[in-house]
């Protein structure tokens, strides 16, 4: 491998910034997505109301900022504002909405960059390596393999990688985003319920 990239030239090393960057974002958006983020908004949303319920709504607060979760602070939101009315409730979960689903698309705009940009920077590669085999070729006067060999491959190292890099990269992005679009639609669902439920309780 050490072989290769010195044959791929230059480019190498943007292709290796490329998935160094990417593979931290994988890690990085995993532990987000799967680990921090984990919750059962359907689940905890119906123990929430069950615990106000039962002991008040102070202990619905009390249960949300035990609970580390995008969703979990979007409740906490509408609880606080649950004495002032629907209106108030419905704005502070827009608010705290928008500052949840920014945490959870974080970094995803430059992971599905680099799906675009190693590819060309692997196709750069491809043109660098293409223009060094002619000139090979124009100093020598001949065409003889040995001579184009270098450019060839390393033009076709840089376009193998860009490849390789680009297209790992654009499965996992397309599967987080599934995972945020999910996470929006319990976060709206999980808001709307304990809205409609605090709205009946007044």
């Amino acid at each position: 491998m050490i072989q290769e990239f010195i044959k791929g030239g230059g480019i190498m090393w943007f292709l290796l910034a490329c998935a160094i960057l990417g593979i931290a974002l994988v890690i990085e958006r995993f532990i987000t997505l799967f680990i921090v983020a984990s919750l059962n908004a359907k689940k905890f949303t119906n123990n929430l109301i069950s615990v106000i319920e039962k002991e008040g709504l102070e202990s619905g607060i009390k249960m949300c900022q035990k609970t580390k979760s995008p969703v979990v602070r979007v409740l906490l939101a509408a609880l606080e504002k649950a004495k002032e009315g629907k209106t108030a409730m419905e704005e502070a979960v827009t608010r705290a909405g928008v500052a949840e689903l920014g945490f959870l698309d974080r970094g995803m705009s430059l992971m599905g960059g680099l799906t675009m940009v190693a590819p060309f920077f692997g196709f750069l590669g491809t043109v660098t390596g293409m223009i060094r085999a002619f000139a090979a070729v124009a100093a020598v006067g001949e065409v003889e393999p040995t001579v184009v060999a270098s450019g060839i491959s390393e033009a076709l190292i840089t376009t193998k990688w860009g490849l390789m890099i680009a297209a790992p990269l654009a499965i996992i992005h397309t599967l987080y985003q599934m995972k945020i679009n999910s996470y929006t639609r319990d976060l709206e669902t999980a808001a709307a319920t304990l809205i409609e439920y605090l709205t009946k309780r007044q």
